[in-house]
Parts: structure tokens; sequence; C-alpha cells
């Protein structure tokens, strides 16, 4: 009988999961997490969690559903190494488990800084509910807060900290704030919005210095562009790396993520990758993309489900995401076009208020992305649009005399 092994404890592994279950082949499964937890909901660790001291970790499914399931849960019990040739997966505790089919959905971890020590009191990464619940405890102390980095999680933390009557600091070696993630246009709406907040966000800076103290091991003073800035309480946010640790060991070709075809199988067609760590050929934009999102881990997932059914599809997903940061939601549908991309134009849809309104892009007449800012509505038909291929006429997004949902029909 198949035996399948799902290495992983992310949003990827708990809907792989949902998925087999819902096949009827739950009873045929091992989960292995690295962390001594169910797959939980990680976006609110960011944001509602570390407001709260009596916020708990949100479990996508309670312990009895897996038990129910008949899928075999090993908590707390990393996998360390993949024997490929003898099709055997082996645990820290020694423990090894038989496969016929392996799915990688390994994540990833927090960068860090190239040449701080590991382990410093007040420098706090934030990839796990581990993580958020060290910073959420000093948080609550700690006069203020420096974010180095100002991508979705350094900026979501950051706007957490600031709700909360700290005084916040964001470091941005960048020139613009989520410069990889969201357009010219966005990024300096956001840095208007977060300064007239009371951020001190300092873009295209450098940091020139950092001492570090001893017992206990703490970053004790940071110089950026020649300033001394405040060092109460440090969060990490400059971006995360894909875990392909095992994955290269065991011979799986990677770069830069785990690589995968369009039906999420590995250069091992017994192997399938999944969510953060994977690499792959996006199909609309003939792009080899990395992407770290629920929405490409849960979209990645189905994939997956569908080939192990033996009924493999090609990967087609419209890429979404979102990011609240205080008082505006951002959320993207598609991928917002290089600036240098010829043929680029951009149409804002006014929305409710001033602090609401869509960015509709177009390349040639295609659209190919949709960023909206306090406007659910738009960002749920941009998806629609997107799903459908449809290309709305500019004129027409641009006038707020007419309502999104007619351009649907």
């Amino acid at each position: 009988m198949e035996q399948i092994v799902v290495i992983g404890g992310g949003h990827a592994a708990a809907q792989l999961c949902a998925g087999l279950v819902e096949a009827g082949i739950g009873p045929r499964v091992h989960l292995v997490c690295e962390e001594p937890l169910l797959p939980y909901q990680r976006p609110p660790l960011s944001k509602t969690f570390l407001k709260n001291s009596q916020e708990a970790t949100q479990v996508h499914k309670a312990e009895n559903w897996y038990q129910q399931a008949g899928i075999t849960v090993h908590l707390g019990d990393p996998a360390v190494r993949i024997d490929r040739e003898n099709r055997r997966v082996h645990l820290r505790s020694g423990a090894e488990l038989a496969w016929t089919r392996l799915v990688l959905a390994t994540g990833t971890r927090a960068r860090a800084m190239p040449g701080w020590p590991a382990g410093l009191a007040n420098v706090m990464p934030l990839r796990i509910a581990e993580h958020a619940t060290r910073l959420r405890a000093q948080l609550a102390d700690a006069p203020s807060v420096t974010v180095i980095g100002g991508g979705f999680i350094g900026l979501e933390v950051a706007a957490t900290a600031a709700a909360l009557g700290k005084s916040v600091t964001v470091i941005e070696s960048a020139p613009r704030l989520m410069g990889r993630a969201v357009s010219p246009m966005l990024s300096e709406f956001v840095l208007g919005v977060h300064r007239a907040n009371g951020m001190d966000i300092r873009l295209a800076s450098r940091i020139d210095e950092a001492r570090f103290d001893t017992g206990p091991d703490r970053l004790a003073a940071l110089s950026v562009d020649g300033r001394p800035v405040a060092v109460d309480l440090v969060v990490m946010g400059i971006g995360a790396v894909p875990e392909t640790t095992l994955a290269e060991a065991a011979g799986l070709e990677c770069a830069d993520g785990v690589l995968v075809d369009s039906a999420m199988r590995t250069n091992d067609p017994a192997v399938l990758a999944i969510g953060d760590c994977t690499r792959f050929t996006d199909r609309r934009s003939g792009k080899v993309l990395r992407l770290e999102s629920v929405q490409n881990a849960n979209d990645q997932a189905r994939t997956a489900v569908a080939t192990l059914r033996g009924e493999p599809r090609d990967h087609d997903a419209v890429p979404w995401f979102w990011s609240d940061q205080g008082t505006i939601r951002l959320q993207m549908a598609g991928l917002v076009p290089p600036e240098s991309t010829p043929g680029h134009q951009v149409v804002r849809r006014p929305g409710a208020n001033e602090r609401s309104f869509s960015l509709f892009h177009y390349v040639d007449g295609q659209l190919r992305c949709v960023e909206s800012v306090n406007a659910a509505p738009d960002h749920i038909a941009a998806r629609k649009l997107l799903e459908q291929h449809r290309n709305p006429d500019p004129a027409m997004v641009g006038d707020p005399a007419v309502a999104l949902k007619t351009l649907l029909v």
C-alpha cells in the first residue's frame, strides 16, 4: 500500500493533509513537524498575536481531526535525512518512516544579519510561534522597537508596535518600502501613512556599526548612516531563505528553492515539493518564481493532491497576497510588472476615501496586476478578472462613476 510522508508543519502541509483526507487516503499519511505544535495560522503572529498576551496560536485542524482522519503526526521530531534509494525518512528521535511518495513542505528560515552573533537576547526574528512568543514578552517592556527591513513582515510588526505606543524606527537598505513586491506608487503611499503615524523610516540606509555585549549576549549599540539608533528591541525583517537542506542532501535539484514542475514534482517523480520552499515556472508570466504566501502554499498543495491521486494537472493559479499594517490593508492580485516594462500603464481607481483606492496595472493592454488599499471589493473583483483573463477598459476602470461589478458582466 502506498505510504505518503509529508515533511513540514506550515500552511502547505496543512492544506495537503486536508486534501488527502478529502480524497480518502488520510490513513496512508505521516506528517512530520519540526515544531512541537500542530500546523497553525502564521499571519496573526505579526499582528493580533503580539497585541494580546492571552492570544494562542490558531491551529488549522484540531488534534482529534488528525486522529479521526488516520494521519500519524510526529510533533517536535524533525526529519534529519532523506534516503531516496531505500525510501526512508530518518527523524531526529531515531525513528524511520518508509514512503512510496514524499512531499517536502519545509518552508523558509529567517535570514540573519551577516556577521552578527546568533542568539542575541534583544534581536528577534519572526517566522514561527516560538519567535512570536518571545517577541511579545519583550515588546511589553520595550520603550522602543527598531525594525530592520521594510518588507511585509517588518512593516506589520512596526505598525503593531506603533499601535502599542512604542517608538518605532524602520531601517530599509533599498530606496523604497516593499520594493520586491509592490509598485513605487503603493510604496510611496504606505511610506506617507506610516510616517504620518509617527514612525521614523529610513530608506537607502546602511548599518555601519553594531556593538555587542556579553552575559547575556545582546546588541548594545547600532549606528545607521553615522547616526545612533535605539536598540531596546530589534526585530529582523530582512527576508527569508528557502529551507532546502534536506532536499539538497538528498540530491534533489535546488536553486533558491526546490525546483518543481507544473505538477509539483521534483527531479525525482516520487518526491514532490510545495509552498514557500519551491521554485516553479509561472504559466501566466513564463517566469521562474519563488512565492512566499499563504495563497501559493494552498494552491500548490491542491495541485500536489491531484498528482498524488494519479490525476496530475498543470498548476495555474493567479497569485494574490495581503498585508495588514495598522489602519491599512494591502491586497494584491497578480504580479506587479517591473518598473522598466515597456507598455506598462497604471490606472488609479478611487475608493471610498483618501486611504482607499486600487491600482490597475496593464502591459500592452493586458491586465497583469491589481493593487488595492482598503478596497476589498476591488480585490475580489480583480482576482475574478485575472482568472477569466478579462481586460476591462482602462477608461472605465478609472471612472469613479462606474461600479467595478459592471466590468465583470
